[in-house]
């Protein structure tokens, strides 16, 4: 049975066309952050990068360096749009998204995560194998089949991120539509459809339509009776997403996943009719069977374990953040406040002196400092090193009130600890962060 559903041969035209549409729009995503500035506000202005904690010999190269990082990031999204040397061009690029992907998280985004498993996801599969200057080169290579067990990894990939979305947006405030009410306010301003996003009925139908669509997209795409209907409903939400919320290339690569949904006939026909197309259904078990299989397990009880741990970490994840980082938790909430730190000289204790962030952090950094434990915490420490640098030792405090999703501001983080003295917790909660009663 298992050899049957994983290594059953099927035609490879929808992964050889997803591969040309994925190396196009990771290619698209390193040249456009250039042009649009994001690498420049990102990783060229700041003096140091909230970086994962626990990565922080990643720092953004020097001078112009990441610029060059970029459109070097470029050059493989193009190799793998055109198959050359697809697999050490695909591991190339995975590599280097990753370094971007834990040097910072000022411009944190779940899809970016989502990119950086579908890199790893592509640097296991025969996607050069057909259309490629490598067949080109190396007629050896070429190959018209796939073991099935590479669409049914992708799918039920995308079925995990599409369902847990759903799932996190089943609380109060998204259900109330005040998450929806106030992620359209900073949009009044867009051309002709900046006040019909004003309008009650639109944040209802956000609400809504959000949770019924990452719930039921992927069973409705895999029945054929409702696969067009769906695809043309994905056309119409990816597009939305796209002009309003402005997230880059991940609407488009959402809709490049429908050639895994479309039967293979299909999309053989329509993007590749001059391909021979592979009827033989064979089953071929490959030598790496013993390997792949636990492989699989491993990765999907990653996927399914991360989401939930936060319901194991004592408060509100959406107070304490504790646990919403690699969880598909999608525009769930607004945070904003204000963080004061203060560093007192533990050679004089009586002396204890207010910081002025905007020496140290630009206008984004800011935006995450003011509100966030992690980004806070590596701020203290920040400062630490900057002073011991200087032969000084201090302890460095901080006063914090955050609201989130526009509700009365509360108090984050202990005024009382010192910061430099405490340390990060990765799976459990941080005492010094301030819990509240769920409202």
């Amino acid at each position: 049975m298992i050899n049957r559903w994983l290594f059953t041969q099927i035609d490879n035209s929808a992964l050889i066309i997803f591969r040309v549409f994925f190396g196009f729009l990771i290619a698209a995503e390193s040249f456009g952050a250039i042009l649009t500035g994001w690498v420049r506000r990102t990783l060229v202005e700041p003096q140091f990068t909230f970086n994962f904690i626990g990565f922080e010999f990643l720092q953004p190269l020097p001078g112009n360096g990441m610029y060059f990082y970029f459109a070097l990031m470029g050059i493989f999204g193009i190799f793998v749009m055109i198959g050359f040397k697809y697999r050490w061009s695909m591991i190339a690029y995975t590599i280097l998204w990753a370094g971007v992907y834990y040097m910072q998280k000022s411009s944190y985004n779940n899809h970016y995560y989502l990119l950086l498993l579908l890199c790893m996801l592509m640097s296991t599969l025969p996607a050069g194998n057909y259309f490629s200057i490598d067949v080109k080169r190396n007629p050896v290579l070429k190959k018209i089949s796939m073991p099935r067990w590479c669409v049914l990894f992708i799918i039920i990939q995308l079925w995990i991120v599409y369902t847990y979305a759903s799932v996190a947006k089943l609380y109060p405030d998204w259900l109330d539509y005040t998450v929806a009410r106030n992620l359209m306010l900073s949009r009044a301003d867009y051309p002709i459809v900046g006040s019909i996003l004003q309008k009650h009925w639109t944040h209802v139908s956000i609400t809504y339509f959000g949770i019924l669509f990452d719930l039921l997209i992927i069973p409705l795409l895999l029945w054929k009776r409702t696969r067009l209907a769906a695809f043309c409903i994905s056309i119409f939400f990816h597009l939305f997403n796209s002009f309003v919320f402005q997230i880059g290339i991940f609407p488009y690569l959402s809709l490049a996943f429908s050639v895994f949904f479309f039967s293979k006939e299909r999309i053989h026909k329509i993007f590749m009719p001059k391909k021979e197309f592979y009827i033989d259904n064979e089953i071929i078990v490959p030598s790496y069977r013993n390997l792949l299989i636990p492989a699989l397990s491993i990765w999907f009880l990653i996927q399914l374990a991360l989401p939930v741990r936060h319901w194991f970490i004592p408060g509100d994840v959406l107070w304490t953040e504790e646990g919403h980082k690699l969880s598909w938790r999608m525009m769930l909430r607004g945070r904003s406040g204000h963080t004061n730190f203060y560093i007192e000289f533990k050679d004089n204790m009586c002396k204890r002196v207010q910081i002025d962030k905007n020496q140290y952090l630009t206008k984004k950094q800011r935006r995450i400092v003011n509100t966030k434990p992690d980004a806070i915490w590596q701020f203290a420490q920040f400062l630490k090193k900057e002073h011991e640098k200087k032969g000084m030792n201090i302890a460095v405090y901080a006063s914090s009130r955050v609201s989130v999703n526009g509700k009365k501001s509360r108090v984050l983080i202990d005024p009382d600890v010192d910061l430099t003295s405490v340390d990060w917790n990765y799976f459990t909660t941080n005492p010094w962060v301030i819990k509240y009663d769920k409202e």
